[in-house]
């Protein structure tokens, strides 16, 4: 069953540009960007079930969160789009092209393949478990319980981006976590749908991280024949934190080329 996901919708001209966050992320992660992007076009950025302002619901597979997108560009009455996905919202841009490829005119997927990966999130689960029973007063509190399971001071700030007040005072985790732990096996998995996308594709992958090498680029280009490969040699997982610039630079080039959007004003 479909869930009406929480988005921000710009406005704008042209055809518009979706922004899918990744696994424990939200719209908010994607601010800076989007205000960048809405000078030149209309920009969605979608909360995914169990994450952001988005309800939480059972179930965290690909089609599931595929449809619960397409449910965003139906009640927007958005034909087709852009869409733009990082991480685990890559898989769902990916499973979403393969399902309902007339609804997109492009892909941007960001340092992710269409493959299933292992399960390398046992610290980060531990560490919001932690930080769930521990209810912190303030945010020191929530990186001391976060500390006590992930090292990477920068991974834990991302995680507290999910902290959020609570009615008593208190920060409480904003995240669906039960839905999500329950239906990470799906997580992990490879993106739904069959057979290849044939669409234009944009892939940006971080140099220093594991999750594009270049052993997995034979099967990536079999689902995504068209991709253009586009490697941040100093970036890792969250490239478009690290470097914001160079990501935004690589989007824009093949979004330009796409759609060139609505024209710059005339002073």
């Amino acid at each position: 069953m479909s869930v009406e996901l929480n988005y921000r919708d710009t406005g704008g001209e042209g055809i518009p540009l979706f922004v899918v966050h990744g696994l424990m992320g939200s719209a908010d992660n994607w601010r800076s960007h989007v205000n960048t992007w809405q000078q030149q076009r209309r920009v969605v950025a979608v909360d995914l079930r169990n994450h952001g302002r988005s309800p939480h619901a059972n179930g965290m597979s690909y089609a599931e969160m595929a449809q619960d997108l397409l449910g965003v560009m139906d009640r927007l009455d958005i034909e087709r789009a852009h869409l733009l996905g990082h991480s685990m919202g890559g898989k769902v841009v990916i499973s979403l092209a393969r399902l309902a490829p007339q609804r997109v005119a492009s892909l941007i997927v960001a340092d992710i393949a269409p493959q299933a990966y292992g399960h390398d999130h046992d610290a980060i689960f531990a560490g919001l478990r932690n930080v769930q029973r521990g209810q912190p007063q303030n945010r020191r509190q929530a990186d001391d319980l976060f500390a006590e399971h992930v090292e990477d001071r920068a991974t834990r700030l991302f995680l507290a981006t999910n902290l959020v007040r609570s009615e008593k005072g208190g920060l409480q985790l904003r995240l669906g976590l039960d839905q999500i732990e329950a239906g990470y096996a799906d997580i992990i998995q490879e993106p739904a749908g069959e057979g290849a996308f044939e669409g234009s594709v944009l892939v940006v992958r971080g140099g220093r991280s594991a999750y594009v090498p270049d052993s997995a680029l034979p099967h990536l280009r079999t689902v995504l024949p068209q991709a253009q490969v586009v490697t941040l040699e100093t970036a890792g997982h969250w490239l478009h934190a690290e470097q914001p610039e160079a990501f935004q630079a690589a989007v824009n080039e093949f979004l330009s080329r796409q759609d060139p959007g609505p024209a710059a004003p005339q002073a």
